[in-house]
């Protein structure tokens, strides 16, 4: 069985909810799966885990949320070469740019992602909860 965190941020409650659909799949494919709150997790906790979810929405000119998230993954990022890893998060403007600047940067620090990254304009619907849920499967 393997042993997924996801740790994520959440001002609205709508990556709160896509983060409950990645510990869906997960847990659907016989994962054990700890959620973690942004602030909670560190470098000293990625070793514990096969596979990490992360989830941020944008925030300002689509950058992750700067008080909280920001200064976790900057503790994180350089822990994870190697590491299977998903991306997550909503949005309510822009193109989408944070993610692919996220994305682009977990990469460069050599993670390995399990799936494509999920967005959600604005409260996820059925269809993202649904890629959420598949990307906690690909998790697991």
């Amino acid at each position: 069985m393997s042993k997924i965190a996801v740790v994520f941020w959440s001002g609205t409650g709508n990556t709160e909810a896509m983060a409950k659909a990645v510990e869906d799949g997960a847990k659907g494919k016989g994962a054990e799966v700890v959620e973690y709150n942004t602030s909670a997790f560190s470098a000293g906790e990625v070793d514990n885990f096969d596979a990490i979810a992360f989830g941020c929405p944008a925030m300002g000119a689509e950058v992750l949320e700067e008080g909280e998230f920001q200064p976790m993954w900057d503790d994180v990022k350089g822990s994870l070469k190697g590491k299977k890893i998903a991306l997550f998060g909503s949005y309510g403007w822009g193109s989408g740019e944070w993610m692919d600047n996220w994305k682009a940067e977990a990469e460069g620090e050599g993670a390995v992602l399990a799936a494509d990254p999920v967005m959600a304009n604005n409260a996820p619907d059925d269809a993202a909860l649904a890629q959420c849920k598949a990307l906690g499967e690909a998790l697991a």
